[in-house]
Formats: C-alpha cells, sequence, structure tokens
C-alpha cells in the first residue's frame, strides 16, 4: 500500500513540475488521474494523434458564417493577448467581439442553429463587454476568457470558425480545475498562464 502511495505522489509531483519546469527545447508529456500537461514547440509534433471532427451544421447561411469568422477573429486576438499578459490589448480585444456579436443575423438559421446560438450568445457579450472594461485586471479577464471560451467552443462546434482551430485544455488552471481555449496554431501558448507557464497545456481535438 505505501508503494502504490509513494509511486502515486511522484507521477502527480511530476506533472505539476511539468508546467512549472519549462527548458526553451522541451517536448514530452506527463499524465495522472486529474490532469495531464504537454509542453509542445513545434505544430507538426503537437498535431499527433489528434482527434479530427467537423462541425455539426453544414448548411449554414453564408452570413453566419461570416459572422462567426468576425467573432472567432475576435477571440483569437483576446487568446493571443492573453497569453502575452497584454490586458490593454486584451480588452480591445473584446471591444472586437462586442461589434462582432453585434452584426451577427441569425433570421436565416434553423430552428436548432438559433437554439444553439441563442443559448451562446448572451454570455459571450456578457463576457465580451467585461474584458473590455477590464485594463488593469487580467485575472479578471482571464476569469471571463475562460467561461468565454466554454461559448466559443459550443459555437464552433456547431457552426465552424471559418478556419481550422485546435481545442486546448490548461489543466493547473482555476486549482487545477482547468480551462480550455481554442487556438489557430497547434503550438501552445497558454493564454491563463501568460509567460509565467507559457507552454503548459494539451491540445484535445483539431476542429475542421
Amino acid at each position: 500500500m505505501k508503494t502504490i502511495i509513494i509511486s502515486t505522489l511522484t507521477v502527480t509531483t511530476l506533472t505539476f513540475a511539468a508546467c512549472n519546469n519549462q527548458p526553451a527545447s522541451h517536448e514530452g508529456s506527463h499524465t495522472d488521474s486529474t490532469a495531464t500537461a504537454h509542453h509542445h514547440d513545434a505544430a507538426p509534433a503537437a498535431a499527433a494523434n489528434v482527434t479530427t471532427v467537423q462541425p455539426q451544421f453544414t448548411d449554414v447561411d453564408p452570413a453566419m458564417t461570416t459572422a462567426m469568422k468576425g467573432i472567432v477573429d475576435g477571440y483569437l486576438q483576446l487568446k493571443n493577448s492573453l497569453a502575452a499578459d497584454d490586458d490593454a490589448a486584451a480588452a480591445k480585444a473584446g471591444e472586437t467581439m462586442s461589434a462582432a456579436l453585434a452584426k451577427a443575423n441569425v433570421s436565416k438559421l434553423t430552428a436548432d442553429q438559433k437554439k444553439i446560438y441563442a443559448n451562446n450568445e448572451e454570455d459571450l457579450k456578457e463576457h465580451a463587454e467585461h474584458i473590455s472594461k477590464n485594463v488593469g485586471n487580467i485575472a479578471h479577464q482571464r476569469e471571463h476568457f475562460a467561461q468565454m471560451s466554454e461559448d466559443v467552443y459550443e459555437l464552433v462546434k456547431a457552426f465552424g470558425g471559418g478556419q481550422p482551430l485546435y481545442h486546448d485544455r490548461c489543466p493547473m488552471y482555476n486549482d487545477n480545475k482547468g480551462a480550455l481555449w481554442l487556438s489557430e496554431s497547434a503550438t501552445i501558448k497558454n493564454p491563463y498562464m501568460g509567460a509565467k507557464m507559457a507552454t503548459c497545456g494539451n491540445v484535445e481535438e483539431l476542429i475542421q
């Protein structure tokens, strides 16, 4: 029994260390029952063996496709700003997302499509507004980004994002509860940890 306990603690310690010790050129993965942390320094390595999924709807109105591209572009600007620890740029990206959300026209969507969009629209608007108004409080911006990412993920799974997107996950954010984000690149750049733990995370899916 002591041997099992010691082994489990060792694996957990290695997982924690993987997200705290980041040599300049290092690839690896450590897995335990609560968290997974992969370091990816090159896109081909990160993309290997990743599940590829297709959007749910293939008959999306072109106007909605354009709107989704604008929403995703704003989201990616926000993600990259947070990864760079730039709260001012993150606020600007929040404004960009708000503008993109205001342009979305759901009148030609099917009933099922409208339902999915409506389930996420108001939350996205709220998160974008909070982020845009919180220059100087990047921790609060990241809290809203974590919730926003859940909504954007749902929309991208349904409608697509106008480009291939990687579904990534940080296992350590929010007291090891973890949080997801979407990225245009297979290379991990963690928006929750910034420069402190830039490559902590793993790629879970590629959404085409």
